[in-house]
């Protein structure tokens, strides 16, 4: 039972913690941008060139 004195507090804490990071990306403006992220990833500049296959 005298663990439930220092697990509650613990997990309020945390909890808290994180509202409070989810809140300043939030205001920080991590979400803004959603579609440009999906369309980075179909981006292809970080194929190699050509020349760099044929040398293997």
């Amino acid at each position: 039972m005298n663990v439930l004195v220092y697990l509650v507090p613990m997990a309020l804490g945390l909890g808290l913690a994180g509202l409070a990071a989810f809140l300043w990306s939030l205001r920080s403006g991590q979400y803004d941008d959603l579609e440009g992220a999906a369309l980075r990833v179909l981006d292809d500049d970080d194929l190699p060139e050509k020349a760099d296959k044929t040398h293997r």
